[in-house]
């Protein structure tokens, strides 16, 4: 999963479907933000997919991305134990302070 936002266009993938978050996008208005070619979206979008960051649905002609919810609640408990629990690298009362 981490390997998968690791490029800045996955990046910025996954904010704009948080910020559109439960609707999604599709991959016109996705493109149209990020203005890359089309192939090079797709590459983005099915590497998101293959890790389950996103979820697609088809409507149409057209494919929608939603972000994974789920999935990116698993990835941030895991950073929540690995780095305030079992490590203790970072305060947890911290963490919490981020998120409010």
């Amino acid at each position: 999963m981490f390997s998968a936002m690791g490029t800045e266009p996955r990046l910025r993938i996954m904010q704009m479907l948080l910020s559109a978050h439960p609707e999604g996008l599709v991959v016109s208005e996705i493109q149209g933000e990020l203005e890359i070619p089309n192939s090079t979206l797709s590459h983005h979008l099915d590497k998101l997919r293959n890790e389950r960051l996103v979820q697609v649905q088809r409507e149409g002609t057209f494919l929608r991305y939603t972000a994974n919810c789920e999935a990116l609640q698993e990835l941030l408990q895991f950073l929540y134990a690995e780095c305030c629990t079992r490590n203790k690298a970072l305060r947890p009362q911290d963490i919490v302070q981020i998120c409010k």
